[in-house]
């Protein structure tokens, strides 16, 4: 297998494995419900929170675990549109990858939106999916930024 067959599979392995933790993180066991009774314990163990203060926080967890996994997700695709469509050049980063990375990310958002619509003991929302979909387009704007200063610093 050469360097590049490898790279290609490394980096499609790493987007896949991630699929997978989306996935399980989709089903009735990482519920509101069921994340609420690890967390408020938890966090009213280390700082005291009361339940009052507590469905704040743990709306905050919830709604920043989605900005965290699909922004990373979105990183992963990047890396394997990359991997899978060289570009002409040696370039880092081309919008076509962006782009490609950023609608696969708002992609599986729908899908498992549209999955958790069918789990009595969650609910698909069509915000969630916006909020993903925000979270693969900053993590593009990461990206973009991380090569424009690599890029800098290899000049000098």
């Amino acid at each position: 297998m050469n360097p590049d067959q490898k790279n290609l599979l490394k980096a499609w392995a790493a987007a896949i494995l991630w699929l997978i933790v989306i996935a399980i993180e989709s089903t009735a066991m990482l519920s509101s419900a069921n994340t609420s009774r690890i967390l408020y314990p938890l966090l009213h163990f280390l700082f005291g929170l009361d339940l009052m203060h507590f469905e704040t926080w743990h709306f905050l967890i919830r709604k920043g675990g989605h900005v965290v996994g699909y922004g990373i997700l979105s990183v992963l695709l990047f890396r394997a549109w990359r991997a899978t469509l060289p570009a002409m050049s040696a370039t880092l980063w081309t919008p076509r990858w962006a782009n490609i990375a950023v609608l696969g990310t708002a992609l599986v958002a729908s899908l498992d939106e549209w999955h958790q619509s069918f789990i009595p003991s969650r609910t698909g929302r069509w915000q969630d999916v916006v909020l993903d979909t925000c979270a693969g387009i900053a993590a593009q704007f990461l990206v973009f930024f991380w090569w424009k200063l690599t890029r800098k610093t290899r000049e000098y």
